[in-house]
């Protein structure tokens, strides 16, 4: 009798192609946006984990300004509170054991020109520490020293996509001349190839030494942040007790509550960027939701508008002594075999829009297994759910007056 039921559905769907065509692509539409949605927030949900992760496990950042973190928790504060001798003490001090690499920074976007061609970049001021510190690898050229640094030296290594922007693609940009803040530098190094997306890419960003960026091109004494590089992953907590507490009384500060600065571990960056690109993937599996709903409506209309057709065939099968759960099941199987196979062509073109997506976009391709069964069992609830009204009204129509309905 079940497969009586099925065969005779799809016999009656393939009647009114045209109609069951629309009744499928809504569900078409609305799956293959749920899946690529999904796979879009997730794609950039993998790509930032990837970059935080890339600058190693065992990263900590000083910020100025106070948020609670480690052990050290503050109030507000301002955005002045870090200098070059705060990095400088941190570096010499004998009671920070935990803590290899100090790399001062300050940073602020600015436009770069050369010759005709300009791009608006990040410039960061910093040391030769910033390599070690941020993983950072030179194509071409070198980066700049410590003598560099002492003698406020009008130097500059840029990004790959700086150098690309800058001076043409496949140039070679060492040696050539730079305008920053109407200061004219000497491009000394490219570094390798590193990636990014969002608001800071790491291939669009110019270098220079730090005591050049603070005095002549920014005119600010105090950091941006400071990047440290603690000995391991295990002393993490160490460091920034160690750190915290040196900065304390550096700062004159004897309340750690009254913090004018927030340390920061890998552990609490990716935390904080998984959960906002977690947001972000559920709002969009949300909005494409939406979607879904519509196509079940479709799908309920449909069905609705069948049971009408149907009313007088309904009447005979009744009279015939068919009971109402044969009459339900004939119309719940149709909505079903509807959703189905909207699901399965919905699931195929969520793949496919995905994989365009992620190669435009350059992310990772990323296809969550979990997306695809929650929506073959999603498609399988509307079919029941959205089915199941224009079901039961067709189970409880009565023959005589079916059979007199014209």
């Amino acid at each position: 009798m079940d497969f009586e039921i099925f065969t005779e559905s799809i016999g009656t769907l393939a009647v009114n192609k045209l109609r069951t065509g629309l009744a499928v692509l809504g569900i078409v539409i609305g799956i293959g946006s749920v899946i690529a949605l999904v796979s879009l927030g997730q794609a950039t949900q993998a790509s930032v984990q990837s970059q935080i992760q890339s600058l190693g496990a065992n990263l900590l950042t000083v910020n100025p300004g106070a948020q609670r973190s480690g052990a050290v928790r503050g109030a507000e504060g301002g955005g002045a509170t870090l200098t070059y001798e705060d990095a400088k003490a941190i570096e010499s001090d004998p009671l920070i054991t935990t803590v290899t690499t100090v790399s001062p920074e300050i940073s602020q976007r600015s436009q770069v020109t050369t010759g005709g061609n300009n791009t608006n970049v990040q410039i960061i001021g910093s040391t030769p520490a910033y390599l070690s510190v941020h993983k950072v690898e030179i194509g071409q050229g070198e980066f700049f020293t410590d003598q560099h640094v002492a003698n406020m030296a009008k130097v500059a290594v840029v990004g790959p996509q700086v150098a690309t922007d800058l001076f043409g693609d496949g140039a070679n940009p060492v040696g050539q001349t730079i305008r920053v803040k109407g200061q004219t530098l000497t491009v000394i190094g490219v570094t390798g190839s590193k990636g990014g997306t969002g608001f800071f890419n790491q291939d669009n960003v110019v270098f220079v030494p730090l005591t050049l960026a603070q005095k002549q091109l920014f005119g600010q004494d105090y950091l941006s942040s400071m990047a440290l590089e603690a000995k391991s992953p295990d002393v993490m907590t160490d460091a920034q007790n160690q750190v915290g507490y040196l900065l304390l009384a550096r700062h004159k500060l004897s309340d750690p509550m009254q913090a004018d600065f927030s340390i920061f571990s890998q552990a609490d960056i990716l935390k904080a960027a998984t959960s906002t690109t977690g947001t972000f993937t559920t709002l969009l599996a949300g909005i494409a939701a939406i979607s879904l709903l519509v196509g079940g409506i479709g799908i309920m209309n449909i069905m609705l508008v069948t049971v009408t057709e149907r009313t007088r065939e309904i009447g005979l099968r009744k009279a015939l002594g068919a009971r109402k759960k044969v009459i339900v099941a004939q119309f719940l199987t149709e909505a079903v075999i509807l959703t189905f196979v909207g699901g399965a062509f919905g699931i195929l073109i969520g793949i496919l829009a995905s994989f365009i997506i992620s190669k435009i976009a350059g992310f990772m391709f990323v296809i969550s297994l979990q997306s695809i069964l929650l929506a073959i069992g999603v498609s399988g609830g509307i079919g029941l759910l959205f089915g199941w009204y224009p079901a039961r009204n067709a189970a409880n129509l009565q023959p005589i007056e079916a059979l007199r309905y014209e």
